[in-house]
């Protein structure tokens, strides 16, 4: 098996938490950080463009996403235009279409040919993927993000869509596949094993990377050591 150093998909923190965030930009291995509206309010983040500067002040040397939060196209292009000018490290995240399906795909296309480095969020589909790429094609350092994680919740196995969507990807050098919604380690090295760029990870999963590459019989003896403390502790008795 692989070791964390081995691996060469690129590990980026997912979160909204600053301290926890500041934390991971602590750890080499974190190469970029994303964020969204719904992980900045259960943050308790109050005001966006604050936290956002804030932020950037901290961590201004690896990527960072933040995402657009209108619902009306045109609305969506300002927002997008402002954030990319917050610093040179920001990648706009648009979301692949607004709550009532339009397609963003023409919005995409004008801010990658405006020099707009972009995040597209929250694309679940093969057909998403193809039209976005086209989209991004021939623009600035870009990514591109799947939700693996939200694909699993259906039941479906990411992998092969991701591993097609690698494919897929591969003619434009400018564009980097993200398996987004990481549910747990063995994504990443799912992630790594496809050949996909970047897999993004939340605090509570990163927590567990020193367990990458762990003996499993000494896993399980620390297993068993766990539910022994846990019923001393607890005064069990039969």
């Amino acid at each position: 098996m692989k070791t964390l150093q081995d691996l060469k998909v690129k590990i980026f923190a997912d979160g909204a938490d600053k301290t926890g965030m500041l934390e991971m930009y602590r750890n080499p291995l974190i190469k970029g950080f994303t964020t969204n509206p719904s992980l900045m309010r259960k943050a308790g983040v109050n005001d966006y463009a604050a936290f956002a500067h804030d932020l950037l002040k901290c961590i201004p040397d690896r990527p960072l996403s933040f995402e657009v939060f209108s619902d009306d196209i045109a609305e969506m292009e300002r927002q997008a235009l402002k954030i990319s000018k917050w610093g040179s490290n920001v990648y706009t995240k648009i979301p692949i279409t607004n709550t009532r399906g339009e397609p963003c795909v023409g919005l995409v296309r004008r801010l990658s040919q405006a020099g707009v480095k972009l995040n597209v969020t929250a694309m679940l589909c093969l057909d998403q993927v193809r039209d976005i790429s086209a989209a991004l094609a021939g623009g600035p350092s870009s990514f591109v993000s799947v939700f693996a994680g939200r694909i699993a919740d259906t039941g479906r196995d990411p992998v092969p869509l991701m591993a097609a969507a690698v494919e897929l990807l591969a003619p434009y050098p400018n564009e980097e596949l993200i398996w987004a919604s990481c549910r747990e380690l063995l994504n990443i090295v799912q992630a790594d094993a496809i050949g996909c760029q970047i897999i993004t990870v939340p605090n509570d999963v990163l927590k567990k990377l020193p367990l990458v590459g762990t003996d499993l019989h000494e896993y399980s003896l620390d297993t068993v050591k766990t539910f022994r403390s846990d019923a001393v502790k607890a005064g069990y008795t039969l």
